[in-house]
């Protein structure tokens, strides 16, 4: 693999949530990464977490950029101190069973009796209410009751959860860090916060709307590896190259399609079955052959950066080498540990790692003091 470059970073709190304050109630999944990504844009965030809890773990990624203080909310004392972090807050996430908080005494109108503006973020996997509310679940749960996990594997198999990036991750914390956003923003005219109720099977069936609407105009089969996208198309799919590794091909457009038949060398009489389902079988078989001529570096070399819309499969650490991800940054290397990168990117308020995950907690006595200042 390539010597990797990366930037170093960590300083003075940037980004255009600089002076936005959250307290993050500690929790699993999403709620975690979605804070990240708000303090990677400026936020000071503080997780409220148990006493028993270990910290000092440098490779937590999605751990990075906050303060912990320690709290065991079933003692009054320390749900007071929680009330009054809330005070001084715009926004809180919580990922708890729905009613936990509420129990603890930390509902939203226990929280907006103290602090009326604050931006109360809730994240679960099912929602507020339904019959599944309160009822345990995980990423492949939501998304399959969502019908994403249907549309994801191999026609002839199972299918297959892709990570946990559609439902945790799309349909969870992007949902949630929209909501929190376009909420505060609300605040700022009206005085008032605002309940965020922010539901991953809610999120995905959000992220399944082109789906919908392809549906409802007989376009799509509900049927995997069927369609365009779900790797039934020939031109839109991975291939095996000569040396046993993986590029990936994806020329929607006619004259992108075009190209890809003449870089490729196929046969001139599948240059017009891009759309005709009659002869995928014979293209797929074509480009099988084609792309097996070649190892993945040749391939590379002929087709990276033009037009046929073509990418290599790499693994996590060979994108961290490779020239394109080097030349925007995004990998980060933070006291010795390889980060990724904050994202999206602002030119004049640039986002940016706040440190890495808190080696130690916070005095709740002195951050009080800080956030009462």
């Amino acid at each position: 693999m390539k010597e990797v470059h990366m930037h170093t970073a960590m300083g003075k709190q940037s980004g255009p949530l600089h002076g936005i304050r959250v307290v993050e109630f500690a929790g699993l999944g999403p709620g975690p990464f979605a804070c990240m990504l708000l303090s990677d844009m400026g936020a000071e965030v503080v997780r409220i977490d148990r006493p028993d809890v270990r910290l000092g773990n440098p490779l937590d990624i999605v751990g990075r950029g906050r303060k912990t203080v320690l709290m065991d909310l079933k003692r009054p004392e320390a749900v007071q101190q929680a009330l009054e972090l809330l005070t001084h807050a715009d926004a809180l996430v919580e990922g708890f069973r729905p009613g936990v908080m509420e129990r603890l005494g930390l509902g939203p109108a226990d929280v907006a009796a103290r602090n009326p503006r604050l931006v109360y973020g809730r994240m679960t996997g099912w929602g507020q209410e339904g019959p599944l509310a309160k009822a345990a679940g995980h990423d492949i749960n939501y998304i399959a009751l969502a019908g994403a996990l249907a549309a994801i594997g191999p026609r002839d198999g199972i299918p297959v959860p892709p990570l946990n990036l559609v439902g945790d991750y799309g349909g969870g914390s992007l949902y949630l860090v929209m909501g929190l956003l376009a909420a505060l923003l609300e605040a700022r005219t009206s005085g008032q916060g605002q309940v965020v109720d922010a539901a991953i099977c809610d999120g995905v069936l959000s992220l399944m709307s082109n789906n919908q609407s392809h549906t409802l105009r007989g376009l799509y089969r509900e049927e995997r590896a069927s369609n365009m996208l779900d790797g039934g198309a020939p031109y839109y799919a991975a291939y095996v190259t000569a040396d046993g590794h993986c590029v990936s091909l994806g020329p929607i457009e006619p004259k992108f399609f075009t190209l890809m038949c003449e870089k490729l060398t196929l046969p001139q009489t599948l240059w017009d079955a891009q759309n005709d389902r009659a002869r995928w079988p014979a293209l797929r078989q074509a480009m099988v052959a084609a792309i097996a001529r070649r190892t993945r570096d040749e391939w590379c070399q002929l087709l990276e950066g033009t037009d046929v819309c073509f990418a290599p499969v790499l693994t996590l650490q060979e994108a961290a080498a490779h020239p394109h991800m080097q030349a925007r940054g995004r990998f980060v290397e933070l006291e010795g540990v390889v980060h990724t990168a904050p994202a999206p990117r602002f030119d004049r308020t640039p986002s940016a790692i706040q440190g890495p995950a808190p080696s130690a907690a916070t005095s709740v006595a002195e951050l009080l003091k800080s956030w009462a200042y």
